[in-house]
């Protein structure tokens, strides 16, 4: 079940993408852009939040080398970032080139992954989580930052989005739906929160003057947020212990004691 519902699968929306250069490197663009800035701001706030409670040796930002400040309040020590952008200066050990779905990192070597907006516009999204599950150790943890298809978002994406434009050209996922991908991988969701509630405008002066909608979104609809953040843990496979069979009760010699058991078949010599 789990592999015919989560079999390789092109994302049909990243080829109609209309942009200079990659669809990542366009993003990165957008979020230079008024829109982009505010959003931003709420995510890096999120981020502030969901961060602190993480621990471990060893963090992976999926993204670009601009967005390091996300990772400020992380108590993570090493902290890497993979830049799907390509557009790069000399690599080393914390910072290096690569696809999302293809991750250059070995097994079970990472505690906590963050993948801010990448499943929407990866070919591959369904593989971008299994490389995550694949490369994170038991109990740790994956951040996805996703654009809320159930929104004042999407009403706007569904006008704009034939022109290809960012990011309204990518594949919003619905929280539910991608809960169930994550399932599916043996994860367990442990945080879900909505954010930025107005609409997604580009004049500085109405975002502005419609800061209040963020509250009354908090309180009255608060699933109908622009985007969400997710927060899941790699679940430990539990062993069920197989108990021994029983052994025959000892036979009582004439004098009245115990007869020594034969050592087991399998029994290291001393």
């Amino acid at each position: 079940m789990a592999n015919r519902s989560m079999r390789k699968k092109r994302n049909p929306f990243v080829n109609r993408c209309d942009t200079a250069g990659t669809v990542w490197q366009g993003l990165r663009r957008w979020y230079s852009t008024t829109l982009g800035r505010r959003l931003e701001t709420q995510e890096q706030t999120l981020l502030d939040e969901v961060l602190c409670d993480l621990f471990g040796y060893h963090l992976l930002h999926v993204g670009h080398p601009g967005q390091m400040g996300y990772l400020r309040n992380s108590r993570v020590r090493h902290r890497m970032v993979m830049d799907v952008c390509g557009q790069a200066g000399e690599e080393g050990k914390e910072y290096f080139c690569g696809e999302p779905h293809i991750l250059p990192v070995r097994g079970d070597s990472l505690d906590v992954i963050v993948l801010p907006h990448i499943l929407e516009f990866s070919e591959y999204p369904h593989e971008v989580l299994r490389e995550v599950e694949r490369t994170l150790v038991p109990e740790g943890h994956v951040v996805i930052l996703g654009f809320n298809p159930v929104s004042l978002w999407n009403l706007w994406r569904r006008g704009a989005g034939w022109r290809g434009r960012l990011p309204w050209c990518g594949h919003f996922i619905r929280l539910s739906r991608l809960r169930d991908w994550l399932f599916l991988l043996g994860f367990e969701v442990v945080v879900t929160r909505y954010y930025f509630y107005r609409p997604p405008v580009q004049t500085e002066s109405l975002l502005r003057r419609l800061r209040f909608i963020e509250r009354v979104g908090r309180r009255l609809w608060p699933v109908l947020g622009g985007g969400y953040v997710l927060v899941a843990r790699k679940e430990v496979i539990a062993m069920t212990p197989i108990r021994p069979r029983w052994q025959p009760r000892r036979k009582i010699a004439a004098a009245g004691l115990a007869e020594p058991l034969s050592p087991p078949r399998n029994s290291v010599p001393e």
